[in-house]
């Protein structure tokens, strides 16, 4: 049993957002880095290939000829063109990149759709979600093990009645990525706020302080020694989080925390892509000037380069 609590979190999948105290890498929704390479193209183009091809699905190109990845490269291409027009642009690179870092989310909810969606219609219902994930739990007593299920499960109705725009408690494909991951949505971001300001305001006043926020990242487990890292977000706290200077942060605070804008890296990585491989200068990109760069994309076995986006049965 001592599993089950974990295994639950993992099913309900209540991404980023836990009633245990994490580190604030987890916590922060930040418009992550592309890669954990670092960016240093006078070195190799690792960073390219995983932002091109998202990290998580990439396959290696590396048992790949320089023909075989150019060929691949060259179908990718015609997916990112989604106006068909022969030209690439930094728009259309953006937007394949973020699709390409956010494909692990398409599969993790085609997964739960299999498992949530009971009578098949097309549509998974409150009813088929709750039934699906508590109800064999809600029959027996409440088990030992620090977990409230029916607070989790009023919790996710709450989520799940967001997610579902047109209010019928039915969420088709779309509501029920939000559900899921209401982090990638704009219309979901009051209820990560509202979830992550629960899960840290342990003395249910409405706001954070200083003390809740230090605690939710770290535990001193008896040693009076605090580690320089939490110095610095006290300090974090204190000088930039904390903007109107009370002492504590309110909803607005918080979502600048947790929901920071203040940079774009799938623009700033497309726009590098196409001032590397714009050879014409015209501002965007030809199939051929990708192709001609592939070592730049997505690499091969005569490169050592890279990482691959597609599987063989994708094409």
């Amino acid at each position: 049993m001592e599993l089950w609590p974990l295994l639950l979190c993992i099913v309900l999948c209540v991404v980023h957002i836990s009633s245990k105290p994490m580190d604030k890498k987890d916590r922060v929704h930040h418009d992550a880095s592309l890669s954990n390479k670092e960016h240093e193209d006078d070195e190799n183009f690792d960073y390219d290939h995983e932002a091109f091809l998202g990290q998580e699905e990439a396959k290696t190109f590396d048992q790949l000829t320089p023909e075989e990845s150019k060929e691949r490269l060259g179908l990718i291409v015609d997916k990112i063109d989604e106006d068909h027009d022969a030209h690439v642009t930094v728009e259309e690179l953006k937007k394949w990149i973020k699709h390409a870092q956010k494909r692990w989310i398409y599969e993790d909810v085609d997964r739960q759709w299999q498992s949530h969606d009971l009578n098949a219609d097309g549509y998974v219902s409150w009813e088929e979600y709750k039934n699906a994930t508590y109800g064999y739990i809600l029959d027996d007593s409440d088990p030992d093990d620090g977990f409230n299920y029916r607070q989790m499960m009023a919790r996710d109705e709450r989520r799940f009645k967001m997610a579902d725009t047109d209010g019928n408690l039915q969420a088709d494909k779309e509501e029920f990525t939000a559900f899921l991951h209401p982090e990638e949505y704009d219309y979901m971001k009051d209820i990560v706020v509202l979830e992550t300001m629960e899960d840290i305001d342990k003395n249910g006043d409405g706001f954070i302080d200083l003390d809740e926020y230090i605690g939710d990242m770290y535990s001193q487990d008896g040693d009076p020694t605090e580690p320089e890292w939490v110095r610095t977000e006290r300090e974090q706290f204190t000088e930039f989080r904390d903007k109107n200077k009370d002492g504590r942060m309110d909803k607005e605070e918080t979502r600048d925390w947790i929901l920071p804008s203040d940079y774009d890296h799938a623009e700033a990585e497309a726009k590098h892509l196409l001032y590397e491989s714009d050879t014409d200068k015209d501002g965007m990109l030809t199939k051929q000037e990708i192709v001609d760069k592939y070592d730049l994309f997505v690499g091969s076995q005569a490169t050592d380069f890279g990482e691959a986006l597609v599987r063989h049965d994708e094409f």
